[in-house]
C-alpha cells in the first residue's frame, strides 16, 4: 500500500494530555486511534489491519479445536438477563450494562458479555448428547460503562473482544475442554508475539467454579500477580492465598482498656500505646446490598497489619445469601452511620458490638453478619475497639466462632508471604494486563434458562458450560506496552500493521523512484506485507513516523540508489546495514523468518 494514495498516517507530534500510560499515548500518537468521547475510540486503517491479525490467529487456534464461528446479537433483552438473575446486578448502582427501552417500552441493554443469549440458542437447539460437545466464538464489538475509562483501550467503555461458549454433556467433558481452550490461547498469545503468564483467578461476576487469567506482565497492568520464583504457584491477587506474616505476641498483665484519643487508625494506635499492628484487630464495617433489595450490614475484622480482599469477601457473603449480591461498599460516611446506628463511635469500633446498635427505623436487617479472617480469629490475646470514644481494650480469650462469626481467608495475600505451611517459599509481585480469561460455569446458566439435554438414559439434563474471552484491542495495546522504546512502538512481526516499510528520502530524484517502485513490486509480488511511504516530505519526518508506528523491518532508500544499494533497518534490534537491493528480498525473508520463529 502507499501511504498517498491508500493508507493515509494520521500521526501527531505532541502527546495528548488524556493519555497516561505509554501504550496510550504510542497508539494516539501513531494515528491508530482516534478518541471520539470518554473511552470510545475510532479504529484507524493503521489500527484495523493489526486487530485484523489478531483475529485470524485466535480463528486459526479456535478452528483447530473444532468451534464454530458465529455472530451474535449487541442488543439483548432484558427478560433474558432476568432469567438469569443477572439484570439488577449489570444495571443497577454501580453496574456496567448499557441499558435502553424501545418505543413499546421494553427494556434491553447492551452486551458486555453473551452467557444468557448463547444459553437461549443452546435450549434451542441441543437436545441430545449425541450433539455434543459444541463450542461457538465470536469477534464482537463489546459495550461497558466504566465508571472511569481510562489507558486507552484497556478500559474503554466500547471495544472488540473474542468470546467463546462450550456445552458439554459432564462436568469431566468441560473439563478436558477447558484444558484444549487453554493449551489454545497458549499457542494465540505466542503466536501474536507477547509473553504471558496463566494465573488463577476470581471467576468475579460470570460465576463458575474454576477460571484462569492469562496475564501481559507490564508496569502499566492494572492487576496485580502473586507468584513463587519455582512457577509452582501464580495467582491474581483477587485470588490468591497465602500464609500471613507471625504475629507478635501481646503480654498485657492487667489493663483491660487504653486510652485513645484521637486515635483511630491502627498507625496511631502503635505509635502511641507501644503496640505491633500485628496485636491489634481492626473492624471495618461493610453494607451488602442484594436483588431483592434488602441491605444487611458486615461486621468484617481483620489482623491489623493485613488488608481485607473486597473480591474475597463479597463472593463469600454471595454464597451465604440465596439472593445475589449487587454491592457491597465500605461504610465510612458520617450521614449514613447517623442514620442507620445507634451511639456508634466509629474509629473504635470492637468485635464484640451488639446488634442493637442498628437503628429499629433503619432500612437495614436488625442483625451483623459477622465474618473473620482467620489471621484475625487466630489471635488469642489482642487489641481491639472498645466500642466508645477514645477507647480501645484488650480482649482475652475472646471466641469469634461462639460469637457467631463466619471464619474465613478475607485478606489479600500480599509480597513475602509463605504459600503453605509445607513451603516456605515466598511470594513475589508484578503487574499484569489481563488479555485472556477462561471459565467453567458449570450449570449456572444452563439451569437458570432451562437449556437441557437427553442423556444416553433419555434423561433430561442441564447442559455444561464453559465460557473462553479474549481482548482483542487488548492484545494490541498491552503488546505495545512490552514492545517500545524511546521513539514509539515495535511491533512484534505477528501482528504488526505491515511486515516491512520503504522509505525514499527523495522522489523527486528519478533514480530513487525507480528503485524504490522495482522494490515494492518485487515485495508485492511475492506477498509480502509492504508499505511504501511516498510523501513528499523531509526524510527526518519520515523517520520519526517510521520508528513511531513501529513496523519492524525499515529499507531506507538514499543516495547509494545509484549504487542499487539501500539501507535495511530492524527496528527491535536498532541493527542497519547497506545492502544490494537484488539481495534485498532474501535478507528480508531470513530476517522476519527468525522473528516469526522466536516465540513458535
Amino acid at each position: 500500500m502507499r501511504v498517498t494514495t491508500s493508507f493515509p498516517l494520521g500521526t501527531l507530534r505532541d502527546t495528548p494530555s488524556e493519555a497516561e500510560i505509554i501504550s496510550h499515548q504510542l497508539l494516539l500518537k501513531g494515528g491508530y486511534i482516534r478518541r471520539v468521547n470518554s473511552g470510545i475510540y475510532a479504529y484507524m486503517p493503521i489500527m484495523l489491519r493489526v486487530i485484523e491479525k489478531i483475529s485470524t490467529i485466535i480463528e486459526k487456534e479456535l478452528n483447530n479445536i473444532y468451534c464454530s464461528k458465529l455472530l451474535l446479537p449487541q442488543l439483548h433483552p432484558a427478560e433474558l438477563w432476568k432469567k438469569s438473575e443477572r439484570w439488577e446486578g449489570y444495571t443497577a448502582g454501580e453496574g456496567i450494562m448499557f441499558n435502553l427501552k424501545d418505543r413499546q417500552g421494553k427494556e434491553f441493554g447492551l452486551a458486555p458479555t453473551h452467557e444468557e443469549v448463547i444459553t437461549s440458542i443452546a435450549s434451542e437447539m441441543i437436545n441430545s448428547y449425541k450433539q455434543l460437545p459444541l463450542c461457538f466464538y465470536q469477534i464482537q464489538t463489546k459495550f461497558r460503562d466504566e465508571i472511569r475509562p481510562r489507558f486507552g483501550l484497556m478500559r474503554s467503555r466500547e471495544f472488540i473482544m473474542k468470546d467463546a461458549y462450550s456445552f458439554h454433556s459432564s462436568k469431566e467433558d468441560l473439563s478436558s475442554f477447558y484444558e484444549k481452550m487453554e493449551k489454545a490461547y497458549e499457542n494465540i498469545f505466542k503466536n501474536c508475539g507477547l509473553d504471558t503468564v496463566g494465573v488463577d483467578a476470581d471467576s468475579g461476576a460470570i460465576g463458575g467454579a474454576a477460571s484462569k487469567e492469562f496475564m501481559v506482565t507490564a508496569d502499566a497492568g492494572e492487576d496485580s500477580i502473586l507468584f513463587t520464583e519455582s512457577g509452582s504457584y501464580a495467582a491474581n491477587i483477587e485470588k490468591a492465598v497465602s500464609l500471613p506474616s507471625k504475629e507478635i505476641p501481646l503480654i498485657r498483665s492487667h489493663e483491660e482498656w487504653i486510652e485513645t484519643p484521637n486515635q483511630k487508625s491502627i498507625v496511631d494506635i502503635c505509635q502511641n500505646n507501644n503496640l505491633d499492628a500485628s496485636q491489634i484487630i481492626k473492624v471495618v464495617i461493610f453494607l451488602a446490598k442484594f436483588e431483592d433489595k434488602s441491605e444487611v450490614p458486615i461486621l468484617a475484622c481483620i489482623r491489623g497489619d493485613q488488608n481485607i480482599n473486597e473480591v474475597k469477601l463479597f463472593n463469600l457473603i454471595n454464597k451465604k445469601y440465596i439472593s445475589n449480591l449487587i454491592h457491597l461498599k465500605i461504610v465510612e460516611d458520617n450521614a449514613i452511620i447517623n442514620k442507620n446506628l445507634t451511639n456508634f463511635p466509629l474509629g473504635f469500633i470492637g468485635p464484640d458490638i451488639n446488634d442493637e446498635t442498628i437503628k429499629i427505623n433503619s432500612s437495614w436487617d436488625k442483625s451483623w453478619i459477622r465474618i473473620a479472617d482467620y489471621s484475625a480469629s487466630n489471635l488469642s490475646i489482642f487489641v481491639s475497639g472498645g466500642n466508645k470514644v477514645d477507647f480501645h481494650k484488650v480482649f482475652r480469650a475472646f471466641s469469634f466462632i461462639e460469637k457467631k462469626f463466619l471464619i474465613s481467608d478475607i485478606r489479600n495475600a500480599k509480597k513475602g508471604d509463605c504459600i503453605s505451611q509445607e513451603s516456605n517459599e515466598e511470594l513475589k509481585e508484578k503487574r499484569g494486563i489481563e488479555i485472556g480469561h477462561i471459565f467453567q460455569l458449570g450449570q449456572k446458566y444452563s439451569e437458570k434458562l432451562n437449556a437441557k439435554f437427553s442423556d444416553k438414559d433419555g434423561q433430561l439434563k442441564n447442559l455444561w458450560m464453559g465460557c473462553y474471552g479474549i481482548g482483542v484491542t487488548r492484545i494490541a495495546q498491552a503488546a505495545i506496552e512490552q514492545n517500545h522504546d524511546e521513539n514509539g512502538i515495535s511491533w512484534p512481526i505477528q501482528i504488526s500493521p505491515f511486515e516491512i516499510l520503504i522509505i525514499p528520502t527523495n522522489l523527486k530524484d528519478p533514480i530513487q523512484k525507480a528503485l524504490t517502485q522495482e522494490i515494492y513490486e518485487e515485495f508485492r509480488s511475492n506477498q509480502i506485507d509492504v508499505l511504501l511511504d511516498d510523501r513528499d516530505n523531509r526524510a527526518g519526518v519520515k523517520f520519526k513516523d517510521a520508528d513511531l508506528i513501529g513496523i519492524p523491518f525499515q529499507i531506507i532508500i538514499g543516495r547509494d540508489s545509484i549504487n542499487k544499494e539501500v539501507e535495511f533497518f530492524s527496528r527491535s534490534s536498532k541493527s542497519k546495514i547497506k545492502i544490494a537491493s537484488k539481495n534485498l528480498l532474501e535478507k528480508f525473508i531470513s530476517e522476519s523468518k527468525v522473528m516469526y520463529n522466536k516465540n513458535s
